[in-house]
C-alpha cells in the first residue's frame, strides 16, 4: 500500500513519521505531477483549512483529488483534513464536500485554547488526543458512522472510506489512528 501525504501546508511531517514507524510507504503531494504516481490512500493533514483549500485550487490539484474522492479513494483527515472533507463549514466555505457532515471551524477557540485529553474511539480504544485550534463535527448525516465524542461534541467519525478526526493523532506515539486508516484502505482496495 502507498499513501500520499498532501503537503502543501500544515503538519504532513508528522504523518509522515508515524507512517514510517508503521513500515507504509508513502510521498508528498506538492503539484499536479505527483498525481501521477501511484497511490492507494490519501491523508489530509492539519493545518489551516482556507489556505489548503486555496493551495488545492491555484495549483491545480483540487478537481483531480475530488475525483479520486468521489471514485472511492479511503482518505483521513485530521483537523483542517477534516474541514476539507466536509460537506457544510460554520464559519467558512466547504473544499471537497465529500463527507456530510458539518463542522465548526475553530470550535475550541483560539491558539491559547489547544488541549490534550484522552477518550475511547469506537473500533479502537482509549486513544490520547491532541487539539489544536479544533474544530468539531457540529452535525452528521445518516450515512456517518460517530467514532468519538469529547465534551458532547464529535471530533472522529467515519463514512465508507472517509475518516476524519478534529485532534491530531500524528501528534503522539500512539498509531492506533493510523493502524485504523491503514486497515479501512486496506478494506477499499
Amino acid at each position: 500500500m502507498i499513501v500520499a501525504i498532501l503537503a502543501l501546508q500544515g503538519a504532513f511531517a508528522e504523518h509522515a513519521a508515524a507512517l514510517d514507524r508503521l513500515g507504509t510507504d508513502h510521498f508528498e503531494i506538492r503539484r499536479p505531477q505527483d498525481l501521477d504516481r501511484p497511490f492507494d490512500a490519501l491523508i489530509l493533514p492539519g493545518g489551516e483549512s482556507t489556505v489548503m483549500g486555496k493551495l488545492l485550487r491555484d495549483l491545480d490539484l483540487f478537481e483531480p483529488l475530488r475525483v479520486r474522492m468521489a471514485e472511492g479513494l479511503p482518505v483521513f483527515g485530521t483537523c483542517a483534513g477534516l474541514i476539507l472533507l466536509a460537506r457544510t463549514v460554520e464559519g467558512g466555505t466547504p473544499c471537497f464536500a465529500a463527507m456530510d457532515i458539518a463542522v465548526k471551524r475553530n470550535a475550541y477557540g483560539r491558539q491559547l485554547g489547544s488541549f490534550y485529553t484522552q477518550a475511547p474511539v469506537l473500533g479502537i480504544g482509549t486513544l490520547p488526543m491532541t487539539f489544536i485550534r479544533a474544530p468539531y463535527i457540529a452535525s452528521a448525516g445518516p450515512a456517518v458512522q460517530v467514532l468519538a465524542q469529547v465534551d458532547g461534541h464529535i471530533v472522529a467519525a467515519r463514512q465508507g472510506n472517509l475518516l476524519a478526526t478534529s485532534f491530531h493523532p500524528e501528534l503522539s506515539a500512539d498509531l492506533s489512528v493510523h493502524r485504523y486508516f491503514l486497515a479501512l484502505a486496506g478494506r477499499a482496495q
